[in-house]
């Protein structure tokens, strides 16, 4: 019998325990990795997809070694200890109040609600999947809210069955509830509405992943172009043009004035101000840009393209080009390309885009008066 280190409640612990515990879940972490690679390089060779039910039985099967680790682990105690029996060590509690009592039983009961909730998530998810692949009309925003909503549901079942397996009074949650709310309420209000913000795009369907919306944030005159990546319950994750990602509060989407460019019709209007010089051919202009424009594989050429002339400005004719488009994320890259060629046919037709021109007035007084210092 090797001497004990500590006292866990009434059992021994010695040097042995913590290595045969050590070992066990190290071995079963190892041959978790050993089995996944084996069974994933085996599918891979017989050209089998892993996905859905094969995936989540991959993960149990995976998993079961940590079971086998915990039962190995509690069997350790009986080097220090007599009679150390499975049901005993469950028996025993770690917390033993007059309100309270958690027992290694307890501990487990947890941890399998967890695992099966997770389980269920994935369950439920590949269920969700395949009714939207079946479905002619399938988005991956409604199948997202889907997915979310389940997610709350499992949580929340999983979180009430926790409770009941900690034999933990929920009347006391309940007590105490209407005066936590109210702290709550007053402490947290910017809380609270970015998550009945995030519920309201989840079940109001406005705004939905893979939306593309153009915000505007304040910072800048120029409104902001994103993609929604994700909505959580108290932000969305969007996505910028330059491949950044920002999380946004939900109530920006719900209280602001938000663009979506994914509703609607797929087609969008955008200008491109050009501004030539005085004397210039504006006929020609007209011809050149509409040209420009219609090259462009991206412009829609049913729904015409149009050049008008918005004023006679200080430096020339301030023109600007109309034209239809039925992409607009790169809609920059697509403008820039048109620049391009409108640049191109300007030089080739001998158009000139003027320089600001600024009129400079020296008065005689002024000429003197430098004169007299020098």
């Amino acid at each position: 019998m090797s001497k004990f280190l500590f006292w866990l409640g009434p059992y021994q612990v010695c040097m042995w325990n913590i290595i045969i515990i050590a070992v066990s879940f190290f071995g079963a972490y190892v041959l978790k990795k050993l089995f996944r690679r084996s069974v994933k390089r085996y599918l891979a060779s017989a050209n089998i997809p892993l996905e859905g039910r094969k995936a989540i039985w991959l993960r149990l099967l995976s998993q079961s070694g940590f079971a086998l680790a915990g039962y190995i682990s509690i069997l350790s105690f009986n080097i220090n200890n007599e009679d150390v029996t499975f049901q005993e060590f469950l028996d025993f509690n770690l917390i033993n109040t007059s309100k309270i009592k958690i027992s290694f039983e307890n501990i487990i009961f947890v941890i399998l609600i967890i695992f099966s909730a997770r389980v269920i998530l994935n369950i439920a998810r590949l269920f969700i999947q395949r009714r939207f692949k079946r479905a002619k009309r399938s988005e991956i925003g409604t199948e997202y809210v889907y997915v979310q909503v389940a997610k709350y549901i499992i949580t929340i079942i999983a979180f009430i069955c926790v409770l009941a397996a900690l034999d933990v009074d929920t009347k006391i949650f309940l007590g105490g509830s209407a005066a936590l709310l109210v702290g709550l309420g007053l402490g947290l209000q910017d809380v609270f509405k970015d998550m009945f913000s995030g519920l309201v795009l989840l079940f109001e369907g406005s705004i939905r992943v893979g939306d593309v919306v153009e915000i505007n944030d304040g910072k800048s005159s120029e409104p902001m172009v994103a993609k929604i990546i994700k909505i959580n319950v108290r932000t969305t994750q969007i996505e910028t043009r330059d491949g950044n990602i920002l999380i946004v509060p939900n109530a920006k989407f719900t209280q602001e004035y938000i663009e979506n460019w994914s509703h609607g019709s797929t087609l969008s209007r955008f200008r491109i101000p050009v501004t030539v010089a005085y004397g210039s051919d504006t006929h020609l202009v007209s011809e050149l840009l509409k040209q420009a424009a219609l090259s462009h594989p991206k412009v829609n050429k049913s729904g015409g393209v149009s050049v008008r002339l918005n004023d006679f400005g200080e430096n020339g004719l301030q023109m600007e080009i109309m034209f239809w488009a039925d992409q607009s994320w790169d809609i920059n890259i697509y403008k820039s390309e048109i620049r391009f060629e409108i640049d191109r046919l300007f030089r080739h037709y001998n158009i000139r885009i003027p320089y600001p021109q600024r009129d400079v007035r020296i008065s005689q007084s002024s000429v003197e008066t430098k004169d007299q210092k020098l």
